[in-house]
């Protein structure tokens, strides 16, 4: 056996306990087991494979859900008998309830009452298909559709980190002197002056992929999201609820997602909802 996996203290049943946690918001989704085979498999595959104790076998997290949780990064405690995982959860929800977490209840006044909402019914995420987890994992079936796990992990979370920090200084300026500050000059117009520059910076970022110049495609994209996370900062919004919508929508039709929202457009007598 490996001297890596020999590290890991697995108990009487062979079981190691694994947590998994959002790797943008370090919210804790869920806790499950895992075997030796169950990680290994994780670490080849990229993606979360656990051990259901009340089954005695394998399941790959999303299986019946499709709420497969994407592994960045994997730790061992100090004393080896927790595995801790950053994943990106598939649809934003990693509980069998529909929600984003399994930890939705909160104690107050004397019991415990659910505070988290129900994203999406189980009945419906579940529809015609086994309770997530009862389906066993068969590698030979998945390895063309999964790819390994990422060896750079530290990158994976730069791109967020570096939209939170700009928006923290895209904050800080909105009290700035407008004559020596660019991002003080738009915040402090109407808000129609950010918005026209993301029409044109968005003008520029087509004409730019029309010319099929990489190097000005990414920079004029550049400038698109800059803008747009001024833009954020004048409705008093932050990337991360992007993001977050992001991960709702991980793992989901695109044209069930699109198909949703006319829905909703048409429910609220929007124009152009058809």
């Amino acid at each position: 056996m490996s001297a890596w996996i020999d590290q890991v203290r697995f108990d009487s049943q062979g079981l190691v306990t694994a947590v998994a946690q959002d790797h943008l918001s370090h919210r804790i989704l869920m806790v499950a087991h895992m075997n030796r085979e169950a990680l290994q498999e994780t670490l080849a595959t990229g993606e979360a494979v656990y051990f259901s104790r009340s089954r005695q076998r394998l399941w790959r997290k999303g299986e019946s859900s499709g709420h497969v949780q994407r592994v960045h990064e994997i730790r061992l405690d100090c004393d080896g008998d927790v595995v801790l995982m950053q994943v990106t959860q598939g649809g934003g929800i990693a509980c069998h309830t529909g929600r984003v977490s399994c930890f939705y209840l909160r104690w107050e006044d004397g019991t415990w009452q659910a505070v988290d909402p129900v994203i999406k019914d189980p009945a419906e995420i579940y529809a015609n298909q086994a309770a997530d987890g009862q389906a066993t994992v068969s590698p030979a079936a998945h390895a063309a559709s999964l790819s390994p796990l990422p060896s750079r992990s530290p990158s994976l979370s730069q791109p967020p980190a570096v939209l939170g920090r700009l928006a923290d200084v895209i904050a800080q300026r909105r009290g700035a002197d407008s004559e020596k500050s660019y991002v003080a000059r738009l915040l402090h117009r109407a808000p129609d002056a950010v918005l026209k520059k993301i029409g044109e910076e968005a003008t520029e970022t087509v004409m730019a992929c029309k010319d099929g110049m990489p190097d000005r495609i990414v920079s004029e994209t550049a400038d698109l999201w800059f803008h747009c996370l001024v833009m954020l900062e004048q409705y008093g919004l932050r990337p991360e609820a992007v993001l977050d919508e992001l991960m709702r929508r991980e793992g989901l039709s695109g044209l069930d997602e699109r198909g949703s929202r006319q829905a909703q457009a048409r429910q609220h007598g929007e124009p152009g909802a058809r």
